[in-house]
């Protein structure tokens, strides 16, 4: 089904809950638990080098302690390590949680993690291209018996992958973006696509907020349109937002006033920008399902502090 004012496919909703860490193992896998009881479809992590879990080790700690529950990083950064690794470390997790894995990968942008690691933080344009050749030799070796790949970047030499992941060709690749290049990329390339801010600052600052106004959203969003409608990749497609001003709530006025305020922007911005969902449960799921018709939003992301107060918007609206 497409509605008229999405570009899109009108998918049914699934939601995710970003975790980063816990204070126990125990504790860990509990999260897993709860929120896989509470319906999300994905539990995901940031890959970053500050206080958080590293992700390969608990993302396959979550999938091993769900059943149904789906794991994703977002985003792995191509940077941090090889992609051959990378890919043979995904194929597995794939294999071991029966094809319950999804590949986010990204061509890395807090420029913190760079500075601790001693990494050189490449211009945009290297980093990028870096990270086309990283998916095209995950995807390559994920889905041949053997694979060649000579880029300027990278090289292997006939190499017989294994093992071979559950999911084929591939796990559902993700591309986040908030940059033309990086979004038109994705609409190339991805199962899913994430709609960002626009991160060139290498931090989360002034620049990257005032490109999650509504405004900024729509113009993400033709981009994407855009670029998979001439690589007639529309209907391929799933829309991804991960929001980040959540907070389930009967005053929504008060609420979105006080996060405007918190964040220095007009209440207004908070009230209409699709990276929040400010509000009643009632008031949310008329939020979401509206976007949906618009924008083509229908796969959510929330933080793992809104996971439990969220639950009644997941219980409303998911496979629907």
């Amino acid at each position: 089904m497409r509605d008229q004012s999405s570009p899109f496919p009108i998918r049914p909703f699934r939601f995710g809950v970003q975790l980063k860490s816990a204070a126990t193992g125990a504790d860990w896998t509990e999260q897993a638990r709860r929120i896989e009881t509470h319906g999300y479809d994905i539990a995901t992590m940031p890959d970053h080098f500050d206080d958080q879990f590293a992700p390969v080790p608990g993302l396959q700690a979550i999938l091993g302690a769900t059943t149904t529950l789906r794991a994703c990083a977002l985003v792995f950064d191509n940077d941090y390590r090889h992609p051959l690794v990378l890919a043979k470390e995904l194929a597995t997790m794939d294999v071991l949680s029966d094809g319950r894995l999804e590949i986010g990968l990204g061509a890395g942008w807090m420029i913190t993690d760079y500075d601790q690691a001693g990494m050189t933080y490449d211009r945009a344009g290297v980093r990028i291209d870096r990270f086309v050749e990283g998916l095209a030799v995950i995807k390559g070796l994920m889905a041949n018996e053997r694979f060649s790949f000579a880029g300027d970047h990278y090289i292997i030499d006939d190499h017989a992958a294994f093992p071979r992941p559950v999911q084929t060709p591939h796990p559902p690749v993700i591309i986040g973006g908030g940059g033309t290049r990086v979004l038109g990329i994705a609409a190339r390339e991805a199962d899913i696509v994430g709609v960002n801010g626009t991160l060139h600052a290498g931090v989360i600052g002034d620049e990257a907020i005032a490109t999650m106004t509504r405004e900024a959203v729509v113009d993400k969003v033709a981009i994407v349109a855009d670029a998979a409608r001439a690589a007639e990749r529309l209907d391929a497609i799933e829309m991804n937002i991960r929001t980040f001003f959540v907070s389930v709530t009967d005053d929504r006025d008060g609420q979105d006033e006080a996060m405007a305020s918190m964040i220095g922007v007009d209440a207004r911005m908070i009230r209409e920008s699709p990276f929040a969902l400010i509000g009643s449960v009632e008031q949310i799921v008329d939020d979401l399902v509206a976007r949906r018709e618009e924008f083509g939003f229908s796969y959510v992301i929330v933080g793992g502090a809104e996971a439990d107060s969220f639950a009644p918007v997941v219980a409303r609206l998911a496979g629907t």
